[in-house]
């Protein structure tokens, strides 16, 4: 199997922008064989830094898959409340603006690959509900309009983040998984649409405190039909470089088979084994990892060791 990378957490100009040696990082890349394609962060244009450079040193026989994470949470952090299910009109209206620019940017990466090359947009349900207000009336809204657009085949997912838990620090607080699949459901019957949910290992830990919570949020997305994607990026309860329960990506622990890995990642060979196989993987759309890795200004060498780690562990899944 080849899965998708989301290779910007793991980016060596995580202290900044260096051409050079994002060019030797996108090299490396390139010569896995494992690696279909791109996660690739969407935050208003097309490449956060040069549209060219990326154009310039993308694989053109790579697919893609847009996040719409980093562009959101900029934006909450000068609006909270920006969002496709804000009951805000006006940031519920920004948010489809900045959509709007993502259906452009995903229209421009086509045309440089001369083919469809972006299987999917992964979107998010903000605002953060513990400062703004959101609703999956908002959602059903600007996911109807969203439809209406042309996406080049591109497929509209939500990618489910931690939902606001009382009592609990959200890192995201947007809305339940149950809204979501519900919303969903209704517009693909209304209009004749496929939209569906992609599972962030991480972000359903987070939200429930437990391993348990990532395999339970993948057996409710397959219940109602709607499972189109798994997603790997870690998380601890531990005070470590990634934090407590912080959405940073961690890296996989170590496997028997490791010399890389992540003191104290709960993101362990066999919980990856498990979600693999319940949610019967090789069937998806979308199947991949995205870390972060610390320290920040570790070098590329660490930073292609762990995406390895992470992918060895999935081509060993059953």
């Amino acid at each position: 199997m080849t899965y998708f990378v989301g290779a910007y957490a793991a980016s060596p100009s995580a202290n900044g922008w260096n051409a050079e040696t994002e060019t030797q990082y996108y090299t490396q890349l390139k010569k896995d064989a494992r690696i279909k394609g791109l996660e690739h962060p969407f935050v208003g244009q097309l490449h956060i830094e040069d549209d060219e450079w990326f154009l310039d040193n993308i694989s053109t026989e790579w697919e893609f898959v847009f996040t719409c994470i980093p562009g959101i949470m900029d934006a909450i952090s000068k609006n909270p409340d920006f969002g496709i299910a804000s009951d805000n009109e006006a940031g519920r209206q920004e948010a489809l603006d900045f959509m709007l620019k993502a259906r452009d940017a995903i229209a421009k990466l086509n045309a440089h690959c001369g083919k469809p090359v972006v299987k999917a947009i992964e979107i998010q349900t903000s605002p953060n509900r513990e400062v703004s207000s959101s609703s999956a009336a908002s959602l059903k809204t600007s996911l109807t309009t969203m439809q209406s657009w042309d996406w080049q085949g591109a497929r509209i997912v939500i990618e489910h983040c931690d939902t606001f838990v009382e009592g609990q620090e959200p890192q995201k607080g947007f809305l339940t998984l149950q809204e979501e699949l519900d919303t969903i459901a209704e517009v693909n019957e209304s209009l004749d649409s496929n939209m569906g949910v992609v599972i962030n290992w991480g972000r359903s830990v987070i939200e429930t405190r437990s391993t348990q919570g990532a395999l339970d949020h993948i057996e409710q997305a397959k219940a109602a039909g709607l499972l189109a994607g798994l997603m790997f990026s870690g998380v601890s309860d531990q005070e470590t470089e990634y934090g407590a329960w912080k959405d940073s990506h961690m890296p996989a622990e170590k496997t028997e088979h490791s010399t890389i890995g992540a003191d104290g990642s709960w993101m362990t060979q066999e919980e990856m084994h498990k979600c693999v196989d319940a949610a019967d993987a090789k069937t998806l759309a979308i199947l991949g990892i995205k870390l972060g890795v610390r320290p920040l200004d570790a070098p590329l060498t660490d930073r292609l060791a762990h995406i390895d780690n992470a992918l060895s562990i999935l081509e060993s899944a059953k």
